[in-house]
């Protein structure tokens, strides 16, 4: 068994989508996996499966979320491996890395698309890509920032979900309760 953390996007945010942690538990223990728990009510999961296969894992959650709730929802599945190294790769410093955000991505986007985003800046805001994650730090907050993840999706031709730092730090220490008994 291997365990993943699942980051949903898009649900319980302003009573849309509404998905009771509870319920999701019960359902993904239904589908399958094991361990399941959930973190705070914006779709942080860390669960075990036997399944290898990320993209299978995502796909297998995003059926039944629709099949049970009706509606669709972006699923990005990390492995604690992965979760890991995209922590320790922040590249700022350990200040900035405490309020910056973690902007995971589906897919590692393609280096042409990379280069055609790095120009992009705007005043109190930095992002660095690397790999499967854009890390961003805005001086002023993130809820006061012109950054626009929409914007980066689109033009990275990928899916991603955005964390805080206390977030991934309380993903990373779940992943490895989960392996004290397994």
């Amino acid at each position: 068994m291997k365990t993943y953390s699942i980051l949903l996007r898009g649900i319980n945010v302003g009573g849309h989508k509404k998905v009771p942690m509870a319920d999701l538990r019960e359902l993904l223990s239904k589908v399958g996996f094991n361990d399941v728990r959930t973190y705070i009510q914006s779709g942080n999961i860390v669960l075990q499966s036997s399944e290898s296969s990320i993209q299978n894992i995502e796909k297998r959650i995003q059926i039944a979320i629709l099949d049970r709730f009706g509606f669709g929802v972006p699923v990005i599945a990390k492995t604690q491996n992965e979760l890991l190294n995209i922590f320790d790769a922040c590249p700022f410093s350990e200040e900035k890395k405490a309020n910056s955000y973690f902007i995971l991505l589906d897919q590692i986007p393609d280096s042409k698309l990379v280069e055609s985003v790095l120009g992009l800046s705007y005043e109190n805001e930095e992002f660095q890509i690397i790999h499967s994650c854009i890390y961003f730090y805005s001086s002023t907050g993130y809820g006061r920032t012109k950054f626009n993840m929409n914007t980066f999706e689109k033009k990275l031709n990928v899916k991603a979900t955005s964390r805080n730092y206390r977030t991934i730090v309380k993903l990373i220490a779940m992943s490895n309760e989960g392996n004290k008994d397994h």
